[in-house]
């Protein structure tokens, strides 16, 4: 397939701070002279930018990398992951129409594509929210047919629940991602036939579809604010991310241990020291009948902020008074241990219960899928 630029271009591209600074410390990874091995991911971070690669993004990032234009254009126009036109402003939909899918569907899949999206992919929609394209095998067969949107598969798609997540996505929501025909995974459709009794305790959504919809950005495209940037093969300080590329490369790993040896240190090495459970404070049920908005921490999706309930809290102020006892007992029944210390929510609740807004707050409101 002939892939080129699209006819129209914008006059220039940048990276934005948080993302030129990634970029720049992408480049650290690699020893003087091989900049070039970190063409792809700043290709890929200049499209979750923008949504697709323009001719500026590919010279901006050949600039960045002592690179040729013609190089880096090369690498854009293999590999099919890079749009060289405009996507969406909301999503890009990958319809796959291979031999599965193809069998289970996907004809009508496109046909409902050409008849809410375009007519043709790669098209954008009327309002400009939306574009598609058939792809090749995306690995999910067993629950074909797929299509797979942003970052996540929705699977076991028929052309009535294909057409309502694209009327969703149209109206701001985020669907949820996965199986679509009340499947968990990729068992069979009749049920399963061994490991019954794990059927009925198993979570409501597999830990991919999980953090999903707990983070509520399935649809979201990375813009350099979602976590620190960490550059461990020069240290963690942050401050040296924005290093040149002529810094100096990682040290040779050392000569690995022997399994006596790595034994021994393990016995020599102290136990940590467990920390005690502590149950904090709970409540039977709101204040005045009125909870605050646990989906405004980050890392809380609705059905944490049901678990939460369950366990009696139900406003800001009751989690920023969490002990590290406390944090421990709370932690013990969550289904994922360490999300209360890793995303900050003390933080995070004690900002919100003194009335201050945190970036996540904000931006979940922005995005339109936060709802009071």
């Amino acid at each position: 397939m002939l892939r080129r630029l699209h006819p129209e271009q914008p006059e220039s591209f940048a990276f934005t701070a948080a993302n030129q600074q990634w970029a720049e410390a992408q480049i650290t990874k690699y020893p003087e002279g091989r900049q070039a091995s970190a063409v792809i991911p700043l290709l890929w971070r200049a499209q979750e930018q923008e949504g697709w690669l323009s001719r500026p993004a590919i010279e901006s990032v050949a600039d960045m990398l002592g690179m040729a234009y013609i190089r880096v254009l090369e690498v854009a126009s293999f590999y099919f992951m890079f749009q060289l036109q405009p996507v969406g402003s909301v999503a890009h939909i990958q319809v796959c129409g291979t031999t599965s899918c193809m069998i289970c569907g996907a004809e009508d899949l496109i046909a409902v594509c050409k008849e809410k999206i375009a007519a043709k992919p790669h098209e954008l929609s009327a309002d400009g929210k939306l574009s598609w394209e058939e792809v090749e095998c995306l690995g999910s067969c067993t629950n074909a047919p797929m299509a797979q949107i942003g970052k996540d598969y929705y699977e076991d798609l028929t052309a009535e629940s294909f057409g309502k997540i694209v009327d969703d996505l149209v109206a701001g929501k985020v669907p949820t991602p996965g199986p679509q025909n009340g499947r968990y995974a990729a068992e069979p459709l009749k049920g399963l036939s061994s490991l019954a009794e794990y059927e009925a305790g198993k979570p409501r959504y597999n830990a991919s579809v999980e953090l999903a919809t707990d983070l509520r950005d399935t649809v979201k495209r990375i813009d350099g604010t979602e976590v620190p940037i960490l550059t461990p093969w020069l240290g963690k300080d942050g401050k040296q991310a924005g290093a040149s590329a002529s810094a100096k490369p990682p040290k040779a790993p050392e000569t690995p241990k022997s399994a006596v040896k790595q034994a021994e240190e393990a016995k020599a090495k102290p136990e940590p020291e467990e920390v005690k459970e502590d149950q904090p404070e709970t409540l039977t049920a709101a204040r005045d009948g009125k909870a605050d908005d646990l989906k405004l921490l980050k890392g809380v999706g609705p059905k944490l902020e049901e678990t939460l309930n369950e366990l009696g809290f139900y406003h800001y102020d009751q989690i920023a008074a969490w002990t590290p006892e406390q944090v421990a007992w709370v932690d013990a029944r969550l289904k994922f241990k360490g999300r209360i210390e890793r995303d900050g929510w003390i933080d995070q609740a004690a900002k919100l219960a003194a009335g201050e807004e945190t970036e996540f707050a904000k931006r979940a409101k922005e995005d339109g899928t936060y709802e009071d």
